[in-house]
């Protein structure tokens, strides 16, 4: 069997070139031209995954084709509102070219390693101005639009 991490792990040392072949071996199709090496690197290792262990149940397929058509809601993407996140889940917002990951937790959320007690105070801590959290980690319709 292969080692699936080892692989992965490989794959941020690779040349793009290499990257651009194991795209078009796994998707059956060449990747976008726009497409960062970064991005690239994570859908290469999420179709790694996909591929040994499974990939998105069919409902949760359907839903996102429906999406990703406008086919929702008249055409609106439903929103996911914070108290509707289970604890586990994580969010992942790119701020002024840095990654900020926050954990869900029972009664708050975790951003580098510090407890807060709503998206909002995350916000504005890595913003440092008055966002909506929801809305600043795409959480509620007024970002999808």
């Amino acid at each position: 069997m292969i080692d699936i991490e080892r692989e992965i792990g490989a794959l941020a040392d690779l040349p793009r070139s290499d990257l651009l072949k194991r795209w078009r071996t796994l998707h059956r199709t060449t990747a976008p031209k726009c497409i960062s090496r970064r991005m690239l690197v994570g859908a290469i290792a999420y179709a790694m995954q996909a591929k040994m262990c499974g990939g998105l149940k069919p409902a949760v397929r359907r839903q996102l084709r429906k999406m990703a058509h406008g086919d929702v809601n008249g055409g609106k993407i439903n929103a996911v509102g914070p108290s509707k996140l289970m604890p586990g889940a994580r969010l992942i917002r790119e701020w002024n070219g840095r990654t900020h990951v926050v954990e869900v937790i029972d009664g708050g959320f975790v951003w580098n390693g510090e407890r807060h007690g709503s998206l909002s105070a995350v916000a504005r801590t890595i913003t440092g101005a008055r966002w909506s959290g929801p809305r600043f980690f795409g959480l509620t319709s007024e970002s999808a639009s």
